[in-house]
């Protein structure tokens, strides 16, 4: 079977979208899928830490860095030796996002709970209906519950908006992680973050007919 493709894409920058592929992709490849991560964003720290990544990483995973138009392309290349693909797209670039979304099965974005996180997540959510692709917002860097959490989680529910029923907290781990070139299930596999990031790969993974995970010799 090919691949499933996931894009993760916000045009806001900082909403944690690398930090979201790297993760999600480490804990695949952990469950035993073949993982394979591409990198259109031309700050390129997918790519930085794919680098470090290949001096103790635990789980083989294949990258590749291209620019936005030729995505399309590694894809369907990509996708015929792998389980799962994921797309770490660019922020403030919609002909790269583009591509990138029209590419996916399913798209994935990462948004903080602030009402201008909120707002930014529109235009990204407007190509995706323009383009006729699902998508699911991730709701990142979870303050303890307080009263603008609480508001922002009301507005996106009012608005029936599509919400992951995962989320990730604010913890320290999901970064310390990668500065080790490591995701969050290898570096740290019985902490409340690697348990987020799990309970997010297996949401996604029912989603996109994932499951359950295979076992490959």
């Amino acid at each position: 079977m090919a691949a499933r493709v996931i894009t993760v894409a916000q045009q806001k920058g900082g909403a944690g979208k690398t930090t979201l592929a790297a993760h999600l992709g480490v804990c695949w490849a952990g469950q035993g899928r073949r993982v394979a991560l591409i990198d259109i964003d031309p700050q390129g720290s997918l790519t930085t830490w794919y680098r470090l990544r290949n001096g103790h990483g635990t789980s083989a995973i294949t990258h590749c860095a291209v620019s936005g138009w030729r995505a399309a392309s590694e894809v369907d290349r990509l996708r015929r030796d792998h389980d799962v693909v994921v797309i770490d797209s660019p922020p403030h670039a919609e002909t790269e996002a583009k591509i990138a979304i029209r590419a996916a099965e399913l798209l994935v974005v990462p948004v903080q709970l602030s009402p201008m996180d909120l707002w930014a997540t529109r235009p990204t959510l407007q190509i995706a209906e323009g383009e006729r692709r699902p998508w699911l917002l991730v709701l990142n860097r979870v303050p303890p519950r307080g009263s603008l959490s609480d508001v922002i989680r009301h507005k996106i529910a009012e608005q029936r908006l599509p919400v992951a029923g995962a989320s990730l907290g604010n913890r320290t781990l999901f970064a310390s992680s990668l500065m080790d070139g490591m995701g969050v299930t290898e570096a740290a596999p019985s902490s409340i973050a690697a348990a987020e990031i799990v309970a997010l790969a297996d949401e996604l993974a029912l989603r996109l007919g994932l499951w359950p995970a295979p076992h490959h010799s």
